[in-house]
């Protein structure tokens, strides 16, 4: 078998696949791979995979390892994974009020303002030390497909922090409440689900539409806002079903490019009888949502706000008085290793594509507009000090929803092989979504006795394809660990790239691809592996 070898900083020799005949103990996995790759519905598709044995500190597999592969979400682990490495585990986020002129007989003589620290958990997502997760996050039910589990109050932390400024004796505010969002741009939209990218994060940027059927075939259908702030009118057009029927809901958004206001309007049906349903509306400004969230909040506590909500601010001026000594309110986050656990055990593609941001601007000292390639620049390096080939790597955005992000299966296995011997290496791997038990792996091979003992990261991209009207999943992605059955401890990834499905295909090709990997990744556990 010929190979080449290539050092790398932690002390590894890594032995690459440079052709593809295997050794004869691994025939097995091979066999399943290429019966796999034989399916009618996988025969066009691409094939890579790549297998790195942790304590042999030696690739044991490889299958067009060296190729570059449209990776999808698996991108999610370069991007947490520099954030561990360079704002630390512990690192926490800390979101203050702060006061623009002095509080006499309860009333501030001045404006409130929140600053936006970078936080993606300004929601309801904490419970004591650490933060909720559903395996479907409702920030992707755009078409109403997810069933409705909510983690808790989304303006939870802002009701915190309302209760903090009238700890200070504050009732009345003869100002606004402004939201600094200068650590880095507001505006620019995340490429799966265009939720916009932002410094304040309140409910992930989205209002929720909870639906349930009424009683009967031909009852309207109950819509609950939440949170209700008032960013857009809802017209509720949706009837009950019969039961059993399949759900057709569609959303529709529309802006009136005169007046600003936002129309989301909901028609079709919804089958008597069916679980409760979320559906995420994205808000077109964050800082404006979180200011009127905060007025919200404030008039609660019976503190007043004379002046309203405002999001438009010269704040590198307010900034000068930002101290101690005005601060009225801060909260702070759990470690930033549980905002990890969000991003990967979800796909959080919100908080994932803020990570550039945040890492530039905190950790590459560079905030404002140079944050984001502050942050690729600070990745780049990182990657650069364990000593891996960044010939093998290409990255558009902190969540792999870019055309141009490609991994070889070589590249992404070394990555996880150097992510093995930092200290934080246990709390990146609990953070993992585990094969049939939880997180975007939930019920991928459920009844595989590899199930439960896999803890990877899911990716997938899709595109449509006008030609012949149908979906082609140009990546999909797994990675991460594994203790094979017979005790062998593996870094691994597995990608499938360019599968064509015919038009009006009546199956979830996402899912059905996200099988086959998981297929892959059972075989490679429960097989021999040297």
């Amino acid at each position: 078998m010929t190979y080449f070898t290539r050092r790398v900083a932690f002390g590894a020799t890594i032995a690459l696949a440079a052709v593809q005949t295997l050794p004869a103990q691994n025939q097995a996995l091979s066999a399943k791979i290429a019966e796999i790759q034989s399916r009618p519905e996988l025969i066009h598709a691409t094939f890579g995979v790549a297998a790195y044995d942790l304590d042999a500190k030696k690739m044991v597999y490889g299958l067009n390892a060296e190729q570059l592969f449209t990776p999808g979400s698996t991108t999610k682990l370069l991007t947490t994974g520099t954030a561990l490495g360079l704002l630390g585990a512990d690192y926490r986020f800390h979101t203050p009020v702060y006061r623009t002129g002095p509080i006499t007989g309860g009333v501030l003589k001045g404006d409130l303002v929140l600053v936006g620290s970078g936080d993606a958990n300004l929601s309801g997502r904490a419970f004591g030390d650490t933060l909720g997760f559903t395996n479907e996050d409702h920030s992707y039910a755009g078409r109403g497909d997810s069933v409705a589990k909510a983690l808790g109050d989304p303006l939870a932390v802002l009701r915190e922090l309302a209760g903090q400024v009238a700890a200070k004796g504050i009732k009345q505010v003869d100002g606004r409440v402004l939201v600094d969002v200068s650590l880095f741009p507001q505006g620019e939209r995340e490429l799966g689900t265009g939720v916009v990218i932002s410094p304040i994060v309140v409910n992930d940027n989205v209002v929720d539409l909870l639906i349930a059927p009424g009683a009967k075939a031909g009852d309207a259908v109950s819509v609950r806002v939440s949170p209700d702030l008032g960013l857009f009118r809802l017209t509720n057009e949706l009837k009950t079903g019969a039961p059993g029927s399949t759900p057709a809901l569609r959303r529709m958004i529309t802006r009136d490019s005169a007046s600003g206001v936002v129309t989301v309007r909901l028609t079709g049906s919804y089958a008597a009888g069916g679980a409760p349903l979320v559906m995420s509306v994205p808000v077109d400004s964050p800082s404006e949502m979180a200011a009127r969230a905060f007025v919200a909040a404030l008039k609660e506590r019976g503190i007043t706000v004379q002046g309203g909500a405002s999001d438009h601010v010269d704040f590198a001026r307010l900034a000068t008085g930002y101290g101690d000594s005005t601060r009225v309110a801060e909260h702070v986050s759990l470690p930033l290793a549980e905002a990890v656990k969000v991003i990967l055990k979800v796909s959080q593609n919100l908080h994932a594509s803020m990570m550039p941001y945040v890492v530039g601007a905190i950790a590459g000292h560079t905030p404002g507009r140079g944050a984001v390639q502050a942050g690729f620049d600070a990745e780049h390096d990182f990657l650069q000090r364990a000593g891996l080939d960044l010939m093998a790597a290409a990255q558009g955005d902190g969540a792999g929803g870019a055309p141009g992000a490609f991994y070889s299966p070589a590249f992404m296995a070394q990555y996880l092989a150097y992510m093995a011997t930092r200290p934080d290496t246990a709390l990146f791997r609990k953070a993992l979504p585990i094969l049939g038990r939880d997180g975007t792996l939930w019920n991928i091979q459920a009844q595989a006795p590899a199930a439960g003992h896999v803890f990877a990261k899911t990716g997938t991209f899709s595109v449509f394809d006008p030609l012949n009207r149908r979906t082609i999943v140009t990546g999909k992605g797994l990675a991460g660990y594994m203790t094979t059955s017979s005790g062998k401890r593996l870094a691994f990834a597995i990608y499938a790239n360019r599968v064509p499905f015919p038009p009006n295909y009546p199956g979830d090709a996402a899912l059905l691809v996200g099988q086959a990997l998981g297929e892959i990744a059972a075989a490679m556990w429960g097989g021999p592996i040297s």
